[in-house]
């Protein structure tokens, strides 16, 4: 619901890909896909599959941020230099990257700095709906403080969060509800408040 962060906990492989895969078929068709990496207008996707999904491979990190926020910064048919290059350095000065700076190469940085990439793009696009996977993967202590905050007030701010994470900590610190999938189905719909972590193993195990 709006204004609300669920987040989806399971094994792998009980389904949780599937389900993003129904979303987002649904979801082609108001957006563009472009190199495998899909834009939509309403939703932001930070993939858990960075690599295939998330990176635009031969771009700079200035490119892979703002690609999906032309609107903000475009300037009738063209790009307005100034405002884009204002925007990309916002993002890249709060999320710290290592690295040499906008023009650097995407491949040339860790998984988690392309993370961080991926992550600037889909925040600043304030979609009504925000699907995240694995959000926080390969990045470091502050920059994981950094994305739950900014994913909390996304929620605060009356967005619609769904966070997939094979990390139970993550999903009982940030969600409101959590929703539980064993071998394709949904087994639980728990208030992390209500449950403890070892309830919520039993019910990705199968078990409860």
């Amino acid at each position: 619901h709006k204004g609300e962060i669920v987040g989806i906990s399971g094994l792998a492989g009980s389904g949780q890909t599937e389900l993003l895969n129904i979303l987002f078929e649904a979801g082609r068709y108001t957006g563009i896909e472009k190199k495998g990496v899909l834009l939509n207008s309403s939703v932001s996707y930070v993939s858990g599959d960075r690599a295939r999904e998330g990176i635009f491979h031969l771009w700079d990190i200035f490119d892979n941020i703002i690609i999906g926020n032309l609107d903000q910064v475009k300037k009738g048919w063209f790009l307005n230099k100034k405002k884009s290059e204002e925007l990309a350095q916002s993002w890249y000065d709060k999320m710290k990257f290592r690295a040499e700076g906008l023009n650097s190469p995407i491949m040339s940085l860790s998984g988690g700095n392309q993370q961080k990439a991926i992550i600037a793009r889909e925040l600043d696009r304030d979609p009504e709906i925000g699907i995240a996977v694995q959000p926080v993967r390969g990045l470091d202590v502050g920059a994981i403080e950094y994305i739950h905050k900014q994913l909390v007030e996304q929620r605060n701010e009356g967005k619609a969060v769904l966070l997939v994470s094979l990390e139970l900590d993550e999903v009982m610190d940030i969600s409101d509800r959590i929703i539980v999938m064993y071998e394709g189905e949904i087994v639980a719909d728990v208030n992390p408040k209500e449950i403890t972590v070892e309830e919520l193993g039993l019910y990705m195990a199968g078990a409860k």
